[in-house]
């Protein structure tokens, strides 16, 4: 049995590599916040929704196909729910088994797999029941097949056959074993045999007929012993094949909980940010080729998650725009816009809804960011030459099709150096077919791009108002000579009447 949630053709893989930059994404776009909102404090949530989120699919089809999945559960979010809460029962149940103290002998083996199958079959007939409840309710090509299964494989013959072989494995009135003689008289070939289902009638004739018997004494410790092996050597094949099936069972719950411990954690998130009254809307991912990227309403989640308002939102229309240049006032929400295009690109990608009110985008073949670092505390390098080596892994690793977010990449050295060195990076990179978003302070970088423009380069910048305020919004226009960093002085400084006065007041008390 499969769930094929994740994948219309296969199972989600929980040992597939990661990304080599999974680090640099998360530090850099702070997705453990995300991360936490899905798994509230569940660490195998938080694995699944880690794994997920990072593994990015790249086929369009196979979003769409995660994406109505999502929907059914977002519409029925209590019987994903119960299921969830059933795999992982069905997975525990077998700590309740008692092993024995022969654990590894074959009737030790035998009936712990039947005390283990007869509570597995209790959890697959509770599935059964939700199945056919509910079944009805959903419309995705995933749960579809997978309640058809269900249906299919776990009708009322199932129950009845195998409960029947439960009850006959408990071996109420003994076993039945044949073995036949080898050289030196030996037995060879047992094999344990079904008892015979005899009338009432039938048993009551056998007992005048000769048979042959024998008692083994109560203090026999051998005779108990070489009885012991001679029925373990016959139910030894059973209990193998007992075992297997009671570990095809586990296997599909395990996989049932798996796949769908992404969706119950994209369920948290999505009441998270619905309960804040944050859009998020099901993407319309486009193939790569299309260089597509258009949104309204774009905000950056885990912003808005460690908030208690709204997070401002952006529109953005980026189509068949290789190059972004966003330039603008101090903390005017460059670098949380820059956010929020990776973590939206990661959450179309994976098949979740994103945080927007619309969007359109191309899939990419990677998502690489460069974002600016602190001091390194240890001074074993400069921070130009950190900057450089962070950079020249991406080039080693980035490939065609490829998205690189940079948060003021360069601004380490002197404005002409930095601009330089930024120019033909980005230069390179366009022409290795990588689509590039660069926020900047460097004048000489973006006025460079500007003059230079192309139809294929979108200029954005970050409004200030006339009396210094910031709206966080990001419009289209020419990168400016200044980022307004007055602001920023006057506010913590005040006027420069005030600064004079202050400065007066320090000299004097140092005199």
């Amino acid at each position: 049995m499969k769930a094929f949630l994740m994948y219309p053709d296969r199972d989600f893989d929980l040992k597939r590599e990661l990304p080599p930059n999974e680090g640099a994404l998360a530090q850099d776009l702070e997705l453990d916040t995300l991360f936490g909102a899905m798994a509230l404090r569940d660490d195998f949530l938080l694995k699944m929704a880690r794994r997920a989120v990072l593994s990015s699919l790249t086929d369009p089809a196979e979003i769409v196909y995660r994406q109505h999945v999502l929907a059914d559960c977002l519409e029925q979010p209590s019987i994903v729910r119960e299921i969830y809460a059933l795999s992982i029962e069905a997975i525990e149940s077998p700590r309740s088994i008692y092993f024995g103290w022969l654990r590894d002998s074959p009737e030790s083996i035998l009936n712990r797999s039947v005390g283990v199958l007869e509570l597995l079959v209790g959890s697959l007939r509770r599935l059964r029941k939700i199945v056919d409840a509910h079944a009805a309710e959903f419309r995705s090509e995933g749960f579809a097949r997978l309640f058809a299964m269900l249906e299919k494989e776990l009708d009322d013959e199932y129950f009845r056959l195998i409960e029947g072989h439960l009850k006959t494995l408990r071996f109420r009135s003994g076993s039945l074993v044949s073995v036949a003689l080898g050289d030196g008289a030996k037995g060879v070939d047992h094999v344990l045999r079904r008892p015979h289902e005899q009338s009432w009638l039938q048993r009551f004739s056998f007992r005048n007929r000769p048979s042959y018997s024998f008692a083994i004494a109560d203090r026999d410790e051998n005779g108990f012993k070489a009885l012991s092996e001679l029925r373990g050597r016959g139910v030894n094949l059973v209990a193998n094949a007992l075992a297997q099936s009671t570990d095809h069972i586990l296997s599909f719950f395990t996989m049932l909980r798996t796949e769908l411990a992404f969706y119950v954690g994209s369920l948290n998130l999505h009441a998270r940010l619905v309960e804040k009254g944050e859009p998020v809307c099901f993407p319309l991912p486009e193939a790569k080729a299309a260089s597509a990227f258009s949104a309204r309403g774009l905000y950056d989640a885990c912003l808005s998650l460690k908030l208690e308002t709204r997070a401002v939102g952006n529109d953005v229309n980026a189509d068949s725009r290789s190059l972004v240049i966003i330039t603008g006032a101090n903390q005017g929400g460059k670098s949380t816009f820059l956010r929020s295009v990776g973590i939206t690109q990661l959450m179309m990608q994976c098949g979740m809804f994103v945080p927007a009110a619309s969007l359109r985008a191309s899939v990419c073949s990677g998502l690489f960011t460069h974002f600016k670092r602190e001091e390194d505390s240890a001074m074993k390098s400069g921070k130009l030459d950190e900057e450089l080596r962070r950079m020249s892994g991406i080039v080693d690793a980035i490939v065609p099709d490829s998205i690189l977010l940079c948060n003021e990449s360069f601004a380490s050295t002197n404005e002409r150096e930095g601009s330089e060195i930024a120019r033909q990076i980005v230069r390179g990179m366009l022409e290795a077919g990588v689509r590039v978003h660069f926020v900047t302070h460097l004048f000489d970088l973006a006025q460079g791009c500007y003059l230079h423009r192309s139809n294929k380069t979108l200029f954005l910048r970050a409004e200030r108002e006339e009396n210094g305020t910031r709206s966080f919004k990001l419009v289209e226009g020419e990168p400016l000579p200044t980022s307004y960093g007055e602001d920023l002085y006057r506010r913590i400084f005040g006027t420069a009447q005030a600064v004079q006065m202050r400065a007066s007041l320090f000299q004097e008390a140092n005199e």
